[in-house]
């Protein structure tokens, strides 16, 4: 598939097998963690259909006037992929192996401000490849530190990014999610710092798989409280009736 426009030409190819990924290192611990708890939350909520793709640091390609490029968001989520996960093993050509990504997320965590780049010469910077490129409808760029976060939708009549306001709660409505997204404070992973959550459309928070366990636990807990509570009314009622003369058991 070819698209052409007036400054040039973007063509969906595979990846060559001989082609070398960069292996640059993740900048912190927290950008791993960020990524998978956004992932888990979904899985677990059954929000992850079997042939949609989430990654972290992976390459998704296009080729621009006959060059590759590849950029590596830190989460993205592709609604829907052609064939197995093996086939988009190493990386994602859109167009060609399914879907568009339907958001991508960059964790700031240096002041590089190559999130914000809309650079058109090759290599081309990460804000034009989103918006001008792939188009995604939905670029999300947050800063944990000072908890900002920055949420962009592509306008369909000026293809071009337009921040989003947050509702009363500070959410941000995802349409392609069918959730909100915001802000959370708390601990992970003995990580204390402000998270990226998802909330339902009724604003019920999506659990991470420990705080599920918690949940459980506190549901046993309250149940065994509850059996404890109406032996307790059981006895106190024999007692009474006892009292009165009567046995319980007649």
């Amino acid at each position: 598939m070819i698209i052409a426009t007036q400054a040039y030409q973007i063509t969906w190819e595979k990846l060559p097998d001989n082609y070398i990924l960069p292996e640059d290192p993740v900048d912190n611990i927290y950008q791993p963690a960020q990524a998978a708890a956004l992932t888990e939350s979904l899985q677990l909520a059954g929000k992850l259909p079997v042939n949609c793709l989430t990654s972290t640091n992976y390459g998704i390609c296009a080729t621009v006037n006959g060059k590759i490029v590849v950029k590596a968001p830190d989460w993205a989520y592709v609604p829907k992929i052609n064939g197995t996960k093996q086939e988009v093993f190493r990386s994602y050509t859109p167009q060609l192996q399914g879907d568009i990504p339907a958001i991508v997320m960059e964790f700031i965590s240096d002041t590089d401000g190559t999130e914000y780049s809309s650079k058109p010469t090759y290599p081309p910077g990460k804000w034009f490849f989103y918006e001008t490129i792939l188009k995604v409808p939905n670029y999300i760029i947050f800063e944990p530190d000072r908890g900002e976060l920055e949420v962009y939708q592509l306008d369909n009549s000026t293809e071009k990014y337009k921040i989003q306001t947050p509702n009363q709660n500070q959410r941000y409505w995802i349409q392609e999610m069918n959730l909100y997204l915001g802000i959370w404070e708390g601990t992970r992973e003995n990580l204390t710092s402000k998270w990226l959550r998802w909330w339902d459309e009724q604003g019920n928070l999506l659990l991470w798989s420990l705080e599920l366990v918690e949940q459980k636990r506190q549901e046993i807990e309250q149940e065994k409280q509850r059996t404890e509570q109406e032996k307790q009314r059981a006895e106190r009622l024999a007692a009474q009736l006892r009292a009165a003369g009567i046995e319980p058991d007649n």
